[in-house]
């Protein structure tokens, strides 16, 4: 497939400056883009590779200097990259139908132009929405509903009574409504606490491969609009996560928690349980937060602060032997001017 630059441009909301007529085949890096590809530069730091691109056109901010071809001009030149590179990305692949060899439970409801792949398990009373995919591998258990356009990819477990919305796009090997981590001491031994509530994730959700997501205790665990999730992400048992989140690799959040809207939780970080974490709180990665956090703050460290305090007791830290040398010697110098004054 070959687009105009003109189309792009005018399909994203950019301004072209120089030849239009362009014809563009797909996007690249700006040091592997070649002849019939474009690039973009969304980091001032790789400004010199535009000078030597091949790219047939740049995306960039403000017109440069740098790049004699066509420039597509706009605002935000990496979210340009998202939405064009939509443009070109291979349609999803589809089985025809629905296998002979998935196994699909009595009184299940199955929508239009939906794909089930060999080798798929739907429990019974499950609702599929129009336009599902269904990739090898995939557990559907009793009653779940699977809303329109959503996509499941291989092995991914979604056990019974969860509730996945719209356009969701779930990653291979992830499984929702798995038991939350519930547990009652009786003496010396530990007693389960059946976990009898459910999963919901609402609509335009994408989940990373190797997710963990449990369902409630009673209730449910709620993954609200837009959310998204980088690989190997626990999400315990009666967690909400507000709608725009975006959590990254190997986080972990505890039971009970609610993290509101548009936070940024990095990789490895640690969240502890029956936490409020603010609207767009962000916390950077390998911190643990073992308090709430008002709205909009910034945190770093174990346990978190405020991110530029602990860049500045990071920074201590790197010094405390100095700092020790220096209490010493001062100690010293102390007792050496009481001695002195006893002597007087």
């Amino acid at each position: 497939m070959e687009l105009t630059l003109r189309h792009i441009a005018e399909s994203i909301g950019g301004t072209v400056i120089g030849d239009d007529q362009a014809l563009i085949r797909g996007i690249n890096s700006l040091h592997l883009a070649e002849k019939g590809e474009m690039s973009f530069l969304a980091d001032p730091r790789l400004k010199d590779q535009v000078k030597g691109t091949k790219a047939s056109a740049v995306i960039v901010k403000e017109l440069t200097s740098l790049y004699q071809g066509p420039q597509l001009i706009y605002p935000n030149p990496y979210l340009a990259y998202a939405r064009v590179a939509t443009m070109f990305a291979p349609a999803i692949p589809r089985f025809p139908g629905l296998s002979e060899k998935a196994i699909i439970g009595e009184g299940t409801h199955v929508g239009k132009d939906v794909s089930i792949y060999p080798f798929v398990y739907v429990g019974q009373e499950a609702v599929l929405g129009d336009r599902v995919i269904l990739f090898p591998g995939v557990y559907v258990g009793d009653r779940v509903t699977v809303g329109d356009g959503s996509v499941v990819y291989p092995n991914v477990t979604i056990m019974a009574d969860c509730i996945i919305g719209k356009e969701v796009i779930i990653h291979a090997g992830t499984v929702i409504g798995s038991d939350g981590f519930g547990y009652a001491w009786d003496g010396d031994v530990s007693v389960k606490i059946p976990q009898t509530g459910i999963v919901q994730i609402e609509d335009r959700v994408e989940i990373g491969a190797q997710n963990t997501i449990d369902r409630a205790s009673l209730g449910k665990t709620l993954i609200q609009k837009g959310v998204k999730t980088d690989n190997l992400v626990q999400i315990a048992h009666n967690v909400v996560v507000g709608e725009n989140t975006i959590i990254i690799a190997q986080a972990g959040i505890a039971g009970s928690t609610r993290v509101g809207r548009n936070v940024v939780l990095g990789p490895q970080v640690g969240v502890s349980d029956h936490l409020e974490i603010g609207d767009r709180v962000m916390v950077v990665g390998g911190s643990g937060v073992v308090k709430s956090i008002p709205a909009g703050e910034v945190v770093s460290g174990f346990p978190t602060m405020p991110h530029r305090l602990w860049l500045k007791t990071r920074g201590h830290i790197r010094r405390l032997t100095e700092y020790s040398e220096r209490l010493k010697e001062l100690e010293n110098r102390v007792e050496e001017l009481e001695e002195q004054l006893k002597r007087e």
